[in-house]
Order: C-alpha cells, then sequence, then structure tokens
C-alpha cells in the first residue's frame, strides 16, 4: 500500500470543477497534513483538456486523467471499469469524494469491487494514537457518530458539502507545475446504454451555487409579507431559500427548501430571516461560512451557528437592514 498517497476523485459540470470537488481537494490536502501524505487527483471523463488544468492549479502531486468518449456522461459501470483497476493498482491510503448523488449511486459498488472500507458524509477527523477518527452524521444530522476503521487496506470516504472550504483548497506553488497524466486503457465499457440525459426540473434553482443565500422561515408569518424578504435579497444579490414549513404552505416552490429533505448549500454569506434552526434546516446550511440571523425568540437555536444574530420582528428589522444596504451601496 501507498501509505502516504490520498487520491481525489474529481467531479465536474458545465466544463467547471464542482463546488465540492474542490472542498474534496481541501480535505484530502488537510488529510494529508495529518498523516505526512501527498495528493493526487484522479478525473474522468471527455474532451476533459480544460477541466485538468483546472486541477493542475491546486496543490497536488499529479492529475491522473481518463479522457475517453464513453466517459462523456456519467453511468456507473464506466466509472468502476476505470477506476478499479486505478486504485487496486495504485493501492493509496485514502480516497476521497464529494459526497454527492452520483457518489451515492459509485463509491459503495466501487469499494465492494476492490474491498475497501467506505466512510460515507465525512465532516471532520482526528488523530487518535496511531488511528483516524472520522465524524459523520446519523439520525437526519441530530448526531455524530465517531468512527474507526478496522482492517488494512485502502479507506474511501465522502465528504459532505460545506463540512470543508472549497477557499481552503491550496492552490499549486508558482514555482513549478503539477504533472498531468493520462490513465490507461481505451476498452472501458458501460453497464448500460445511455438514451439521453434530462434535467429534471430544468427550470428550478440551484441553490449551491449561490454565494449569499436569503432564506426565509415561518417566523414571515404568512406568504403576503414575502417581499421584503425578496427586497433584502434584491439589495444584496442574493437567491432566496426557504425552511420547509415554508414549503409546506405553499408560499415558495419545492426547489426553494433548504435542509435534510432539500438542497444543500454553503455560501459565503447566509442570512436566516423567521428561521428558528431545526436540525433538519441546520444540515443543509452549516457549511455557510457566515450566518446572520434574525429572529425574535434569543433562545432560537439557528443564533447557535450563527455568526451575528439580530433579535428584533423581522418585519421591522428586515427593511431597515434593506435600507442600509442599498443606502451604502448607492
Amino acid at each position: 500500500m501507498a501509505e502516504n498517497t490520498i487520491y481525489v476523485v474529481l467531479q465536474h459540470r458545465d466544463g467547471k470543477l464542482h463546488r465540492m470537488s474542490r472542498e474534496a481537494i481541501a480535505a484530502a490536502q488537510m488529510l494529508a497534513g495529518t498523516i505526512g501524505g501527498s495528493v493526487e487527483a484522479v478525473l474522468l471523463g471527455s474532451n476533459v483538456g480544460d477541466l485538468a488544468d483546472q486541477a493542475a492549479g491546486f496543490d497536488l502531486a499529479a492529475v491522473h486523467v481518463a479522457d475517453l468518449p464513453v466517459l462523456e456522461s456519467y453511468t456507473p459501470g464506466a466509472y468502476v471499469n476505470v477506476l478499479a483497476p486505478v486504485i487496486r493498482e495504485a493501492s493509496p491510503a485514502f480516497v476521497v469524494f464529494p459526497h454527492t448523488y452520483q457518489s451515492v449511486d459509485l463509491v459503495a459498488r466501487l469499494a465492494q469491487e476492490i474491498d475497501a472500507a467506505y466512510v460515507p458524509e465525512v465532516v471532520s477527523f482526528e488523530a487518535s494514537g496511531d488511528d483516524l477518527l472520522w465524524r459523520r452524521p446519523v439520525l437526519g444530522g441530530k448526531l455524530q457518530a465517531r468512527v474507526r476503521v478496522k482492517g488494512e487496506g485502502t479507506v474511501f470516504l465522502s465528504v459532505q458539502s460545506g463540512a470543508f472550504r472549497a477557499d481552503d483548497a491550496a492552490v499549486a506553488p508558482e514555482s513549478g507545475g503539477v504533472a498531468i497524466t493520462p490513465l490507461a486503457g481505451t476498452d472501458v465499457s458501460s453497464d448500460r446504454e445511455l438514451l439521453g440525459v434530462e434535467q429534471v426540473g430544468g427550470d428550478q434553482v440551484d441553490l449551491s451555487k449561490a454565494d449569499v443565500v436569503v432564506a426565509v422561515g415561518r417566523g414571515i408569518g404568512k406568504e403576503e409579507n414575502l417581499p421584503i424578504v425578496e427586497e433584502l435579497a434584491a439589495a444584496l444579490g442574493a437567491d432566496i431559500g426557504a425552511s420547509r414549513p415554508v414549503i409546506d404552505n405553499g408560499w415558495l416552490p419545492r426547489d426553494r427548501q433548504i435542509g435534510s429533505s432539500g438542497q444543500t448549500v454553503a455560501p459565503k454569506l447566509y442570512v436566516a430571516v423567521g428561521i428558528s434552526g431545526a436540525i433538519q434546516h441546520l444540515v443543509g446550511m452549516k457549511g455557510a461560512q457566515c450566518v446572520v440571523s434574525i429572529n425574535k425568540d434569543p433562545s432560537a437555536p439557528i443564533f447557535t451557528v450563527s455568526k451575528y444574530g439580530i433579535v428584533g420582528d423581522l418585519h421591522e428589522v428586515v427593511p431597515a437592514l434593506t435600507e442600509a444596504i442599498q443606502a451604502a451601496r448607492g
């Protein structure tokens, strides 16, 4: 086994590395610092030269690229056929994946293929003697389990969205370039025929891409009060999200829901308006870099994860805040 080598398998979308791939790189780099190892990236796709260059912009020992027509669109069989022999031969200590729907579909199958241990949804880790302890949420995020991997061999990890910051991924030093190496193999086949790709809810909002999110909860009172939040979002250049009660009441469409049964976001700024902070909602936004909360209840759980908290009636605070932001921006 390559005891000090860590692989990170990258995912991409629309010609760019997925934000969570950068988070996975940050996690792998942090892990490498803990065990004294190096990080190598693996990139799969078709015509991904530009993506390989993007990956080489990070502080990595190497970027391994499988550039094949069969990999143009994700299928689990093709990905397993490429990754299994590569990982089996290199035998890295750890393989890090972003925890996405693709990873949920792929990683368990890949781990079984090469008989690797798998710890999903890692949110942090710590050294414990000669071992590592991994933290991951259980019971819908209400608790965190500490997991120790038994036995030897490669360990697969998927890192939860927002647990490691994309901005913490170290860039490559200017003094030297990162080697981009092609992976051998041209006889890769898929396990299914792909007839087409259809984006479900193609007109829906992808809040995971937003840098600023203003989220509204049941504290808004009624649908007719939403315009005050929309004005704040407009002043901040933000996307609007919501907790589940707002969605269940039909005040905003389902694609605006943030939480364990909605979207997971990790914006630079998250403004929570009238949101109490149930654990199901916190699971979806705890990766935010800066949380500002407005709630009339000083004991609301949302304040425990907030950098700034405003205790007051949102119907008074939000318009005043919007006015101040508009004035500051001229």
